[in-house]
C-alpha cells in the first residue's frame, strides 16, 4: 500500500502488516482489536502488537495523514 500526503507530494509506503493494520482501522476496528488479530495470526504477542499498532498509528498522525477521534 501507498500513501501519498497530496499537501506535500510525499509518498509512504507500507507493508503487508502496516496497510492490514491501516485497511482495519479504517473499517472500524480499534487499535485493540487490530492488535489482537495481529497476534492471533501472526507470531507475535498481543503487548508488541498493540505496540507496533500504535507506533504506525502515531506516525501517521504526525505526518497529518491520518486524525483520530
Amino acid at each position: 500500500m501507498v500513501l501519498l500526503d497530496e499537501r506535500s507530494g510525499r509518498y509512504w509506503q507500507l507493508n503487508v502488516t502496516g496497510a492490514e493494520v491501516l485497511s482495519a482501522l479504517l473499517s472500524g476496528a480499534t487499535p485493540q482489536e487490530v492488535a489482537a488479530r495481529l497476534a492471533a495470526s501472526r507470531a507475535v504477542d498481543e503487548q508488541r502488537a498493540a505496540a507496533d499498532v500504535a507506533a504506525l498509528l502515531d506516525q501517521l498522525v504526525k505526518a497529518g495523514l491520518v486524525r483520530v477521534s
